[in-house]
């Protein structure tokens, strides 16, 4: 198997973090977004929708999306659980890692493409619906920082894939300025305890 990646995007961030908490380890192959390879007739072949990550098979084939991929091992590599061990459990590591990519990753995303200069000419914008997912987050955030009041993870007492997806909405929400808040104690005290995970700052 082969990890094609982008060390500084967030959906690569995702599998790689998620990988490394599972001890597992694959050859990896950069592929500069920067200097637009991802849209190269050779990658496009193994990903029409030209993103990355993107994962090939022993068999030759190949198979994308961030989640996809993690779920794949989480399948041939079940422990750590990184998303669930029972029914419910898994079910509520389901309903966390959503709403972490909708309400917090996806946010922030938008905010990002939209409101940058990095994406100026890259994309169309939309500077308003860039701020509007800005003032999205601020209120997610609030609500987020209540939730940790009383467990040590996004989805409870266990760091899962939800966790995983959140840290890397926030270490994007750098760059576009989106920062937690200085009487959000509970939010910023899981963010620290993620970031010092090997897997996270190795």
């Amino acid at each position: 198997m082969k990890l094609y990646t982008t060390a500084v995007a967030p959906n690569p961030r995702r599998v790689s973090i998620f990988l490394a908490e599972k001890g597992i380890d694959i050859p990896v192959e950069e592929v500069d977004i920067g200097n637009s390879n991802h849209l190269e007739p050779d990658f496009v072949a193994k990903n029409p929708m030209a993103r990355v990550p993107v994962l090939e098979m022993d068999d030759g084939s190949y198979l994308s999306e961030s989640l996809a991929i993690c779920r794949y091992f989480e399948e041939i590599q079940p422990d750590p659980p990184l998303f669930g061990v029972d029914a419910r459990d898994k079910a509520e590591v389901e309903m966390w890692n959503r709403r972490m990519e909708f309400e917090v990753l996806g946010m922030i995303s938008q905010c990002f493409r939209n409101t940058h200069p990095y994406w100026e000419g890259r994309i169309p914008q939309v500077p308003e619906h860039g701020e509007l997912c800005r003032a999205t987050i601020m209120k997610r955030m609030e609500w987020l920082d209540s939730e940790l009041a009383d467990r040590e993870f996004i989805g409870g007492d266990r760091f899962t894939v939800a966790d995983i997806t959140a840290h890397t909405g926030f270490a994007l929400g750098r760059i576009p300025k989106i920062r937690i808040g200085e009487d959000q104690k509970n939010l910023q005290r899981w963010y620290d305890a993620v970031a010092a995970r090997p897997s996270v700052s190795g």
